[in-house]
């Protein structure tokens, strides 16, 4: 199949799904470039293939080839790669034993590279609060580089959540800048099995969840510093409670 009109309705259908309305509506996203059309295909949430005439992508599903007019029109870039991804939305929501909740993290790069640190440090489910930049947020999705589909990521209010890891004995920790315990005092039981709540950019964490939680942790800095980048904490708290001893 071909399309060359910017008028076909699939194409303005495809361009509708740049805003989070229609992404809801339909349980549907786009991925621009080779690389993350390809993690979508291996991790299963590659609906369609677009690309120009000239490219080729071996893939076992549908693929509707364009011109690169076309793709400008669908991307939310100006200058796209000449090969999209239409993909489903992730509905796996199994809690696992290594719990990242994000409380009203609101930058699109912040939440790509904190989903990035989550692989590459072993936590096993990221929970978005209410609050959060749109996980399919095309800006989120460019700065996963993939990950996006190695781990399940779905949403659910904090103050609903509290009480379900209570129920479960999972020991929930929450980041604060300072009047906390150091991150490399806690122990291998507790960075084996825990929920950390990391919070907003200019707020930090919700002060109901800090009371909630079993204990606030924090990173040892000098005094040249008050505060780290959400993402960068984030980064270096993960590394922390993977690393053993």
């Amino acid at each position: 199949m071909k399309i060359t009109s910017l008028d076909n309705s699939k194409i303005k259908y495809y361009k509708s799904l740049q805003k989070k309305k229609n992404r809801d509506l339909n349980n549907e996203f786009i991925v621009e470039g080779e690389h993350l059309v390809l993690e979508a295909y291996k991790h299963g949430f590659l609906k369609e293939i677009l690309l120009c005439e000239e490219e080729l992508m071996p893939l076992d599903v549908p693929k509707i080839v364009v011109t690169y007019d076309v793709l400008k029109k669908i991307s939310s870039v100006e200058t796209p790669q000449k090969i999209m991804g239409v993909c489903r939305k992730m509905d796996d929501t199994t809690i696992g034993s290594r719990i990242l909740v994000l409380d009203e993290v609101q930058d699109p790069g912040n939440l790509g590279t904190i989903i990035r640190s989550a692989v590459a440090f072993d936590i096993d489910t990221i929970i978005l609060g209410d609050g959060c930049v749109d996980l399919y947020n095309p800006k989120v999705i460019r700065s996963t580089q993939g990950m996006l589909f190695h781990i399940p990521i779905f949403s659910f209010p904090i103050d609903k959540l509290i009480p379900i890891l209570k129920g479960l004995e999972v020991p929930i920790f929450a980041t604060r800048v300072e009047y906390g315990v150091e991150v490399e005092t806690l122990n291998e039981e507790e960075k084996a099995r825990f929920a950390l709540i990391v919070g907003n950019e200019g707020n930090g964490v919700n002060p109901l969840y800090l009371e909630k939680s079993d204990k606030n942790i924090y990173i040892p800095m000098n005094g040249q510093v008050e505060s780290l980048n959400v993402a960068v904490a984030t980064s270096i708290i993960l590394y922390e409670m993977r690393r053993k001893g």
